[in-house]
């Protein structure tokens, strides 16, 4: 038992040596209004090394989107992009007016007190990937209104 436990140990760390370590905090999906086919997912990723979130997925949407917020001529838009940089040891927000995932083409309403699930996909320098599944509680509508979801532009 114990070389077992030993070896168990020692190919974890070794995996853990393999891959980011990212942390997740604070996951949440902003709930909708009937016939509403879109809404937004935040969250703040911790990265142990320097990756790339390229895409994140949800059963619950057809299409998830990473997008920002930014301001172009004083107006406040927002839009896809590929990726998003994580350095090594910096959080970086997923919140309302900023950086954020669009979940697009909902199956259904999302209802505050729901979870649902995403999987965010990541990428090293030397171009490996891994996944990391995220169980994101939906909040109620006026939840951290606080940016650019509150009137969700449509697409």
């Amino acid at each position: 038992m114990k070389r077992f436990l030993s070896a168990s140990i020692l190919y974890a760390a070794l995996a853990g040596a393999a891959f980011a370590q990212v942390t997740v905090t604070d996951p949440w999906v902003r709930a909708t209004v009937p016939q509403q086919t879109a809404s937004g997912a935040f969250m703040k990723l911790d990265s142990a090394q320097a990756v790339r979130l390229v895409q994140a997925r949800s059963p619950a949407a057809g299409v998830v989107e990473i997008h920002e917020m930014a301001m172009e001529n004083n107006v406040m838009r927002m839009r896809a992009i590929g990726g998003l940089d994580l350095p090594a040891g910096k959080a970086v927000a997923l919140e309302p007016g900023g950086y954020h995932l669009m979940l697009m083409n909902l199956k259904k309403p999302l209802k505050a007190g729901e979870t649902v699930p995403l999987t965010l996909v990541l990428e090293k320098a030397d171009g490996t990937r891994e996944t990391v599944d995220v169980q994101a509680p939906v909040r109620a509508l006026g939840a951290a209104a606080h940016g650019g979801h509150g009137a969700m532009p449509k697409h």
